[in-house]
């Protein structure tokens, strides 16, 4: 991997969300205004606090998702990232550019969905508000690192959102925030321990519920950064060059 070729596509991809204000605005406002929304549903403080912190991290994920395996499907079929692909640059160099870019997005992301939910929303916060914008920030990039992945088995980007119900979905009913894991059936429940939307809701809302900093937590963090990861490396591994 070469820093200055990875932080070279970070810039463009920058340049190009800059020239595209209507995506950056979505990015940034719907996690916020869907947070809103489920407060005044709800109707009621306990219920929030309740739901409310899983949602910090599911919202940032599926918004990410959505916009990175879409984003990443036009460069594809207009040719852009192949003709990337002739240059002397990584592979890496260009998912881990694209997931810095994209990254930077989701921290100014979660952060105004965090400072509402935690100020005018009243989400109560037992532990670090710092620890709980981190697993946040991680479950957007885990969503970033997926859409990265998914972009290339799409060949149109109506295909490209056909993959929500596949790798997003399925997630967001096991992990644990419209039933307990423990509760589930035992095939339900394999199937929960091994998605990793269910380790971030699980973090999520031990650091709202307790100021306890313990080896469980630390678990579900290393657990969702490293699938993450394994994510940009697959990635990385349906891209090809053309040319030698």
């Amino acid at each position: 991997m070469n820093l200055a070729m990875t932080l070279a596509t970070t810039r463009r991809i920058l340049s190009q969300l800059r020239h595209d204000p209507r995506t950056v605005v979505l990015l940034i406002a719907v996690p916020s205004v869907l947070m809103v929304l489920l407060r005044y549903v709800l109707d009621t403080a306990v219920a929030f606090n309740h739901t409310a912190p899983a949602l910090l991290g599911i919202f940032p994920f599926t918004v990410m998702f959505l916009i990175t395996s879409i984003t990443t499907l036009r460069e594809r079929t207009t040719t852009t990232l192949e003709r990337l692909m002739t240059l002397p640059i990584h592979k890496l160099d260009l998912l881990f550019g694209y997931a810095i870019a994209f990254g930077l997005l989701a921290i100014v992301q979660v952060a105004v969905a965090t400072t509402i939910s935690a100020s005018w929303l009243g989400l109560d916060i037992k532990g670090s508000l710092w620890l709980l914008l981190a697993i946040a920030v991680l479950d957007a990039l885990l969503g970033v690192a997926l859409g990265l992945f998914v972009s290339a088995f799409a060949t149109t980007e109506f295909q490209a959102i056909q993959f929500m119900p596949v790798f997003v979905l399925p997630q967001l009913l096991l992990c644990g925030l419209f039933a307990a894991r423990g509760s589930m059936g035992w095939v339900l429940n394999w199937l929960s321990d091994v998605m990793p939307l269910s380790y971030a809701v699980e973090a999520l809302s031990r650091i709202t519920g307790s100021s306890t900093v313990d080896v469980t937590l630390w678990r579900d963090l290393l657990v969702v950064a490293g699938c993450a990861l394994l994510a940009l490396v697959l990635g990385a591994a349906t891209l090809h060059r053309r040319t030698p």
